[in-house]
């Protein structure tokens, strides 16, 4: 007989993934939704993202509450680094077949890579919990920690700001004009270079700040960005490309199947989130939450 406090505790640790993904797979569906580019190298500033908020830890304090100041930073580097990389490179790739697309930003992967451990090392990293963040909450005899239940709040609070973004402001109005037809946008005098540049950033900044809130929870090794861009992914499939709301959906399905599949088929958890993507492709191809794509 399972105790009802340690099926509380699979479940808590499941949404905690989700929200941690969801800040991931957020940026990627975002990106997909308007640019309609699949960023293969969405992982790789997740990544730069955790290593860049190490790094600002190291300089400003290890044990102080700069922790934020250094997320919230790795973040912003991260998101000026994917507008530089969208404005000189990737712009280039619009017009191009979808698989030149993904061989360039799969390059993009190796060069961050290669980076990273150059500048890095292969050697494990990590980073303490600030110290506002160190308690627990007691919740159905389960120790739910005060950092995980910051994560738990923050993944909603950034899909409804998204939500409210695009659709009740007029740069939303633009964003989604652009996503449906950016030729008759541009011919209307708007800018769709800019605003492409302008949610690429936005894109990989999510990316970063995923990374970067990670970095109290995972140890930082090269390698982490292909781990993590395969469940993001997943993610994406599962809710519909390009739709946030099923993305965050594809995150709670994705983060629930995991920590109870190590509950139930421990060799075969993350074995059951690929079955399930392969399902929902069958069955609904386009995601729980997207829609065909019109050529």
């Amino acid at each position: 007989m399972i105790e009802p406090s340690f099926i509380f505790g699979q479940f808590v640790s499941g949404l905690s993934t989700a929200m941690y993904l969801f800040l991931i797979a957020s940026g990627l569906s975002l990106i997909f939704g308007v640019l309609r580019v699949l960023n293969f190298a969405h992982g790789s500033f997740y990544m730069l993202g955790a290593y860049l908020a190490w790094q600002l830890v190291q300089w400003l304090g290890p044990r102080t509450e700069s922790f934020w100041l250094a997320a919230l930073g790795a973040a912003l580097a991260v998101a000026v680094t994917g507008a530089v990389i969208e404005r000189l490179l990737l712009r280039h790739m619009y017009r191009r077949e979808e698989l030149y697309q993904l061989l360039f930003t799969y390059a993009l992967v190796l060069v961050i890579s290669d980076v990273v451990r150059y500048t890095w090392g292969t050697q494990q990293l990590g980073v303490s919990r600030p110290p506002s963040m160190e308690g627990a909450f007691l919740v159905f005899g389960t120790n739910v920690p005060l950092y995980t239940v910051f994560i738990m709040l923050l993944g909603p609070m950034i899909a409804l700001g998204i939500w409210l973004l695009l659709n009740r402001t007029g740069l939303g109005r633009t964003v989604r004009a652009a996503a449906l037809d950016r030729e008759m946008l541009s011919a209307l005098g708007a800018n769709v270079g800019w605003l492409y540049t302008g949610m690429f950033a936005l894109g990989s900044f999510f990316a970063g700040l995923g990374g970067a809130l990670v970095t109290p929870v995972r140890s930082l090794v090269p390698g982490m960005d292909v781990e993590i861009i395969v469940e993001a992914f997943i993610v994406v499939v599962i809710g519909g490309l390009g739709s946030l709301w099923g993305t965050f959906l594809g995150a709670l399905i994705y983060g629930q199947v995991l920590a109870f599949g190590i509950l139930i088929f421990p060799r075969f958890s993350i074995f059951a989130a690929f079955v399930l993507m392969a399902a929902v492709l069958v069955i609904r191809p386009w995601g729980l939450f997207g829609r065909p794509i019109e050529r």
